[in-house]
C-alpha cells in the first residue's frame, strides 16, 4: 500500500506541478510584443548568473543557449520552484535551473523515460500485455503489467534487446493534451482498463497529459528525455508480484524493476554495489550468524528471535531505560489491547483501521470488540488522566517498551526492517506551550545521543512531515490548526538549525513530525525515529491541567521514540557492521579457546573469571583442531579470541587475537579485561572500511 499510495500522490501532485507550468502551448520562437514593443525576458540561473532572451523560450532552449553538453546531458528542469519538463515554455522573468542525470529530479525523469522504453519494448513484444503504472523509484525504475506471463531471465533479456533497438531508433518524445473523454475513448480502443481507472480519478475539465514515442503513446505526469537516444546503459533486475493500487483485493499484477544509467560504466559499477549490499543485507547474514530466523506456520512479518537477536535487543533495551530514567523519564507498562471505544476517542479506529488487528466485528456495536494496539499513545493518556494536573506538574514525560502491532501488507514485508508485532522505545511527553521548543530538543538530543552509541548517526537525514492540504479526509483538525501546528514546528526546527526536507503527506493524522529517516543497504529508506507535535488528541481525551491564571488548558503533547523499533535497529546494525556488532553490543563478546582438550578446566576456570567481570564469555574446549576453532570464531564475528596454552597458563596471560586487526599479542587477563571493559563502557565503534 505503501509503495502505491506514494507513487500515485506523486503522480497527481507532479500533474499539477507540470499544469501550472503551462506546458500546453506552443513554444513560439518569434519576438514577442509587449504593448506594442518588443521586450525581453531575464532568467536567472541556479548561482545567480542572469541571461535575457528574446521573448519566450523553453527550458531545452535555454539549456541549449547554455552550451551543447549541458543540452545533450539535459533530464529535466525546474522553474520559478517548480519541477518542470524540458520542453516547458517560459514567458516571462523567470527563475530556472537545468537538472542532468547528477541532480535527483534529473535522475527521476531519466529513469522514468526508461520505464516508457521498457513499456513499449513489452508492448511490441507481447501486445496483449496491459500497462498499469510505471514510475521512477530511487535506484531505478518499474511497470506493473496485467499478465499471466511468467517473466523468465531469458524474457527479461528478450525485453533488454528490444529497448536496445528503442534506444538506437532515438525516437524524438513529445508531450501532448486531451480531454478526459477523448482520453479515456482513447485507453478504452487501446484495451487498456489501468489507465482509463486513472483517468477518471482526475478532476473534471482537467487536460490530461500523455507522451508519445514512436508507436507508443502513454498516460503521464512526466516529465522527460528529449528523446529515447540518451538512455545509454540499463538492466532489469528484477519480478515481484503488486496488488493493483496497493489492495490485496484487487488483481496481482506483474512488476518488473529495472534500473538505467547514462553510461555502462555506472551501471556497472552500480551492479556490483547491489552484490555487495546483498552480501549484507540483514536477511542474509542475520539468518547465517542465527539472529533471527522465520517460520511459514507462524506467519509473515513475525520473526523468531534467536538468542543472538534477542540478546542484542535486551542489550539495547536495558541502554535505552536507563538512559531515560537518568533524564526524567517515567516507566509506564499498558496493555497490549484495548476496546474499540479507545480507538474511536483517539482517532485510529476512523483513520487506522485498516492497520489494525481487530478481536471482533468491528461492525457489531452489541457485542465488545477489542483490537490489538498499533501505537501506545492513547493508553499514556490514561496515565496522565489518572488524577488532575496543574502547570507545576509540567513537562510529564512518560515512557514505555512498548510491543506494538500493525497488518502490515504482505508485499511490504522485508525481514526485521517491516514487521507486523515489533517493540519501540515510545514515550510521550505533555507539556505548557512555553515548554514546547526546550521539550523537543530534548527528545531531539536524546535521539542523537542513542543514534550515536550505536554508530548510526551519520547515516540519517531528517524529513518534516506535513499534511496535504488537499487530502483533508485522512487528518483530524481544520487547516488552521494544521497551520499552526506546523509553522510552531518549522519555527522550532529552524530555530535548532535542523537541517530537513518537507515531505507533504507523511504527518501523522493528529499532527506534523520529524522523521529521522534511514537507508538499508539497498537505498531503500525507513523512518527509524520520529518526534511528533501534537495539538489535538489533549483535548479529544480531556487532558488538561490548572494554569498560573487559574485556568483549565489543554498540554502540547509531543509523540516520540528514542531508539525507535528495536527489531528494525538490529537489521540496520547488521547490515552497517555486516554481523560483527561494536563490543558493547556483541551478544558473545569474548571466547576462550584452549589449545588442546588438556587444559579444558583452565580455560573453563579462565571462562568463569571473565564472565564474573561482566562480560558475555564462552569457552570452545572441543576435540577439533585450534585453528578450525579460531576460524569459526572469526566466521561468528566474535570479538576477540583468547587462546591459551601451557605456557599462558604457567604465566597467567593470554594470547588476544581480535576478529579485525588478527593477533594483538599476550597479555595479563586483569591488562585484557580492563582493555575490554573500557571498550565497553565508551561504547567504543571500529571505524568501518
Amino acid at each position: 500500500t505503501l509503495f502505491f499510495q506514494g507513487e500515485v500522490f506523486y503522480f497527481f501532485r507532479t500533474f499539477r506541478a507540470l499544469r501550472n507550468s503551462r506546458q500546453a502551448k506552443v513554444p513560439n520562437t518569434k519576438k514577442r510584443r509587449r504593448n506594442g514593443a518588443d521586450f525581453m525576458i531575464k532568467v536567472t540561473l541556479k548561482g545567480g548568473t542572469v541571461k535575457e532572451y528574446d521573448g519566450e523560450i523553453t527550458a531545452i532552449g535555454i539549456a541549449q543557449s547554455i552550451g551543447a553538453g549541458l543540452a545533450k546531458a539535459a533530464c529535466a528542469a525546474e522553474i520559478n520552484g517548480e519541477y518542470a519538463d524540458l520542453r516547458t515554455v517560459i514567458e516571462k522573468d523567470s527563475n530556472v535551473a537545468i537538472f542532468t542525470f547528477d541532480d535527483d529530479y534529473g535522475r527521476r525523469a531519466f529513469r522514468h523515460t526508461a520505464s516508457h522504453i521498457m513499456a513499449q519494448a513489452i508492448k511490441r513484444l507481447y501486445p496483449d500485455i496491459r500497462l498499469a503504472i510505471g514510475p521512477s523509484i530511487e535506484n531505478g525504475f518499474y511497470y506493473d503489467l496485467d499478465t499471466d506471463m511468467t517473466f523468465t531471465d531469458e524474457a527479461l533479456r528478450g525485453i533488454e534487446a528490444e529497448m536496445k533497438k528503442i534506444v538506437k531508433e532515438d525516437l524524438p518524445i513529445e508531450r501532448f493534451y486531451m480531454d478526459r473523454n477523448e482520453a479515456v475513448k482513447y485507453f478504452e480502443e487501446k484495451n487498456e482498463p489501468y489507465k482509463v481507472e486513472l483517468i477518471n480519478d482526475l478532476p473534471e475539465g482537467e487536460q490530461i497529459s500523455f507522451y508519445r514515442q514512436g508507436e507508443f503513446t502513454d498516460l503521464c505526469a512526466g516529465p522527460h528525455l528529449m528523446s529515447t537516444g540518451a538512455v545509454k546503459a540499463f538492466r532489469l533486475t528484477s519480478v515481484a508480484g503488486a496488488y493493483w493500487r496497493g489492495d490485496s483485493n484487487k488483481k496481482m499484477l506483474k512488476r518488473i524493476y529495472g534500473t538505467a544509467f547514462p553510461k555502462a560504466s555506472e551501471l556497472e559499477e552500480y551492479l556490483e554495489k547491489v552484490e555487495l549490499a546483498k552480501q549484507r543485507d540483514h536477511n542474509k547474514i542475520g539468518r547465517e550468524l542465527e539472529y533471527f530466523t522465520t517460520v511459514d506456520i507462524i506467519g509473515q512479518g513475525l520473526p523468531i528471535l534467536l538468542p543472538k537477536g534477542a540478546k542484542v535487543i535486551q542489550i539495547l533495551q536495558r541502554f535505552v531505560e536507563d538512559e531515560e530514567a537518568k533524564r526524567g523519564w517515567l516507566l509506564t507498562k499498558t496493555p497490549y489491547m484495548a476496546k474499540r471505544e479507545l480507538y474511536k476517542l483517539s482517532g485510529h479506529w476512523d483513520h487506522y483501521l485498516d492497520g489494525m488487528f481487530v478481536l471482533g466485528d468491528p461492525d457489531d456495536e452489541t457485542k465488545e470488540c477489542f483490537a490489538l494496539r498499533p501505537m501506545t499513545c492513547p493508553f499514556q493518556y490514561q496515565a496522565y488522566l489518572n488524577r488532575s494536573r496543574s502547570y507545576r506538574d509540567l513537562p510529564l514525560h512518560y515512557d514505555e517498551t512498548s510491543t506494538l502491532f500493525r497488518n502490515e501488507d504482505s508485499g511490504e514485508m522485508h525481514g526485521l526492517i517491516r514487521v507486523r508485532q515489533f517493540t519501540i522505545s515510545e514515550g510521550h511527553l505533555m507539556c505548557t506551550p512555553e515548554q514546547l521548543e526546550q521539550e523537543f530538543k530534548g527528545c531531539l538530543e536524546l535521539a542523537r545521543f542513542m543514534l550515536k552509541s550505536v554508530g548510526l548517526d551519520e547515516d540519517v537525514s531528517y524529513r518534516f512531515s506535513q499534511w496535504d492540504p488537499e487530502d483533508t479526509k485522512k487528518y483530524i483538525g481544520t487547516p488552521e490548526q494544521w497551520d499552526e501546528a506546523q509553522g510552531v514546528m518549522a519555527k522550532i526546527l529552524d530555530h535548532l538549525k535542523i537541517p530537513y526536507d518537507i515531505g507533504i503527506g507523511e504527518a501523522a493524522f493528529y499532527g506534523p513530525k520529524l522523521d529521522i529517516q534511514i537507508k538499508n543497504v539497498y537505498g531503500k529508506e525507513d523512518t527509524l525515529i520520529t518526534i511528533q507535535i501534537d495539538q489535538m488528541l489533549a483535548e479529544k481525551f480531556g487532558m488538561e491541567y490548572i494554569d498560573r491564571d487559574g485556568q483549565k488548558k489543554n498540554p502540547y503533547i509531543i509523540h516520540r521514540t528514542s531508539m525507535g523499533c528495536y527489531e528494525r535497529t538490529l537489521a540496520l546494525l547488521l547490515e552497517k557492521y555486516g554481523g560483527a556488532m561494536p563490543m558493547w553490543l556483541a551478544p558473545e563478546q569474548i571466547r576462550v579457546i584452549p589449545i588442546s582438550e588438556r587444559l579444558s578446566a583452565e580455560a573453563r576456570a579462565l571462562t568463569d573469571r571473565i564472565t564474573a567481570a561482566g562480560f558475555r564469555a564462552t569457552c570452545d574446549d572441543r576435540g577439533e583442531k585450534m585453528g578450525y576453532r579460531i576460524r569459526e570464531a572469526q566466521l561468528e564475528k566474535i570479538p576477540y579470541m583468547l587462546i591459551v596454552g601451557d605456557k599462558e597458563i604457567a604465566d597467567g596471560t593470554v594470547s588476544v587475537r581480535a576478529r579485525s586487526g588478527g593477533d594483538i599479542g599476550t597479555m595479563t587477563l586483569d591488562d585484557f579485561l580492563a582493555r575490554a571493559k573500557e571498550e565497553v563502557e565508551t561504547r567504543y565503534i571500529e571505524k568501518q572500511k
